[in-house]
């Protein structure tokens, strides 16, 4: 495995510029960090946008009828969890309503589904 060549400070890099008359092109407050392997980036950006793996808003959508009923599921969609609020569009003011009397069940149902258990809460939306 090749050597790390030597880092010098900024100040140094600086002054070997200056003496060998070459301008010093990086800005002043700009932070250098180790390369990291692509695979291991790659990895973390599957996981976090659930590339080729079930992510759990699917897994609601499908269980989605079963979990509030038929009648409140056609007037209601499941969009996206952020930060375990569980962001549902509502096309009915009475599904609405319906819907947040009975979140509390809503959100102990869709724990219990697999790979779900960091939603929260429902913020129910008009849409």
């Amino acid at each position: 495995m090749p050597e790390q060549p030597h880092q010098f400070s900024k100040l140094a890099e600086e002054l070997i510029g200056d003496l060998r008359q070459v301008p010093y092109g990086e800005p002043r407050r700009q932070v250098k960090r180790p390369t990291q392997p692509l695979s291991a980036l790659v990895e973390d950006i599957l996981q976090k946008h659930h590339i080729g793996r079930d992510a759990p808003e699917h897994t609601i959508r499908n269980e989605w009828p079963r979990l509030v009923g038929a009648a409140n599921a056609s007037y209601s969609h499941p969009v996206t969890i952020e930060r375990g609020r569980l962001t549902v569009l509502v096309s009915h003011a009475v599904v609405k309503n319906e819907l947040f009397m009975h979140k509390d069940a809503i959100v102990a149902k869709i724990k219990a589904l697999p790979g779900c258990k960091d939603v929260k809460s429902l913020n129910l939306r008009t849409g």
